[in-house]
C-alpha cells in the first residue's frame, strides 16, 4: 500500500481509502471482517458520519485495540456551533474513541460565517480546540462550494465528487488544493455507481498523488478488487481515455449522480434511484427494480407537480422532472423486452 502526506495535516494516509456509508447494510460480524481485511491490507483512512445510521458504531468496535493504526474522518450536519458539538459527542461514543482525526461539516447549503460566534465552522474550531478532532474539513456537492473552501484555506480537508467523468473544471480543483496545501478526499469515486468500470476508475484517481478516494466497500470481494488495483495501479493512458470517453457516451452529456440533494419530494418520488433507473437496469442485476415495490414507486413520477423545487437543489443544475419522464418510459420499455407487463396508475 502507497501512502501520502496528506496536506498540511501531516498525516500519512493510504492513497486507497474506505468509504464507510456501505457498510450501514452490511450485518455487524461481516462489516468487522471487511473492515479488518481493510486494516490488515494496508488501508488506514476511513471515512463515515453521523448521518449513516450505525456505520459510525460498527467502525468503533472493528477498531476496538487498533486506534493508533487508523485514521478516522467523520462528518456532521449542522448549522450551529453547539450542534457540531453535540453529533460530534455522539460521534465519540459510537466510534469508542476520544478523537477523531478529521471532523468535517457535511454537505452545507453555503460555507458557515467564520466571523460568527455561533456558526458551524465556530463549532469545528471549538471541538478542535477542546482535543475531539484534530483537523477539520468539509464536504460540499457544489463546485461553488468546494472551491470557496479550498480558497479561503480556513479548513484541513475538503471532501468533493471526484471521478473520471468528472468536469475539466472540476478536475482543477485538485491542483487548487495542492497548492493551498488543502487535502482532498474525493467521494464518488464510481460517479454513485454509474460507472462500472473499477481498472479505469481507479487509474483515473491514482494519476492525482494529493487526492484520496474514499471507496465504498460492503463485501470483501469489492475490498479485494481494490487491493489488487493498488499493488500495480494501472496507468491512465490513451487506452484508459478512450474508455473513459465510451462511457461518457453512453451516459450523455445529462445524468443524475445520485447525490440526493434534490430531496425531499413532495410525491415521494425517489429521485436518486429513479433518475438513474435507465442505466440502474443495464448496470446492475434488474430484476429487483421490475418487483411490484419499484414498478409503484417508478410510478410515482405520474404524480410529479412540478413544484420546481428538485431543479432549485440540484447541483448540477437538470431538468429532474424531463429526466424523470424519460426514465420512466426507459423503465417501461425495459420491462416489455423482459417479458414483464408493467401497468399503473396514480396513487
Amino acid at each position: 500500500m502507497e501512502y501520502i502526506i496528506f496536506g498540511k495535516t501531516g498525516l500519512k494516509v493510504s492513497r486507497v481509502g474506505f468509504g464507510a456509508l456501505p457498510i450501514q447494510r452490511t450485518p455487524l460480524s461481516r462489516a468487522i471482517k471487511i473492515l479488518e481485511c481493510a486494516i490488515d491490507n494496508g488501508i488506514n483512512f476511513f471515512d463515515t458520519a453521523r448521518a449513516y445510521t450505525d456505520s459510525e458504531k460498527k467502525l468503533g468496535i472493528a477498531f476496538k485495540g487498533k486506534r493508533n493504526n487508523v485514521i478516522i474522518a467523520t462528518k456532521v450536519h449542522c448549522k450551529t456551533k453547539q450542534e457540531v458539538l453535540k453529533l460530534t459527542e455522539e460521534s465519540l461514543k459510537n466510534l469508542k474513541t476520544d478523537y477523531v482525526d478529521i471532523l468535517q461539516l457535511h454537505n452545507p447549503e453555503k460555507l458557515p460565517d467564520q466571523n460568527d460566534d455561533n456558526s458551524a465552522y465556530a463549532g469545528l474550531k471549538e471541538a478542535q480546540k477542546k482535543g475531539m478532532t484534530r483537523f477539520i474539513g468539509i464536504t460540499a456537492h457544489k463546485y461553488t462550494n468546494a472551491k470557496k473552501a479550498i480558497n479561503c484555506t480556513l479548513y484541513d480537508v475538503v471532501q468533493y465528487p471526484l471521478s473520471a467523468l468528472s468536469s475539466k473544471k472540476e478536475i482543477k480543483l485538485v491542483q487548487l488544493a495542492k497548492e493551498n496545501k488543502i487535502g482532498f478526499i474525493a467521494m464518488k469515486p464510481l460517479c454513485g455507481g454509474l460507472l462500472t468500470d473499477i481498472e479505469i476508475a481507479f487509474s483515473f484517481l491514482w494519476q492525482f498523488e494529493n487526492v484520496v478516494p474514499i471507496w465504498g466497500i460492503q463485501k470483501v470481494s469489492e475490498l479485494k478488487k481494490i487491493l489488487k488495483l493498488a499493488e500495480k495501479p494501472p496507468v491512465f493512458d490513451n487506452e484508459m481515455k478512450i474508455r473513459v470517453k465510451k462511457e461518457k457516451e453512453i451516459l450523455g452529456p445529462i445524468f443524475c449522480r445520485g447525490c440526493g440533494y434534490c430531496l425531499p419530494c413532495p410525491a415521494e418520488i425517489p429521485i436518486p434511484m429513479a433518475a438513474r433507473m435507465k442505466f440502474l437496469l443495464r448496470r446492475a442485476p434488474y430484476k429487483k427494480f421490475l418487483e411490484p415495490g419499484w414498478k409503484e414507486k417508478m410510478f410515482r413520477i405520474l404524480e410529479c407537480k412540478n413544484c420546481g423545487a428538485c431543479i432549485l437543489r440540484c447541483p448540477y443544475k437538470l431538468n429532474t422532472p424531463k429526466i424523470l419522464q424519460e426514465m420512466l418510459n426507459d423503465y417501461l420499455v425495459f420491462a416489455k423486452s423482459k417479458g414483464i407487463k408493467i401497468t399503473g396508475e396514480k396513487r
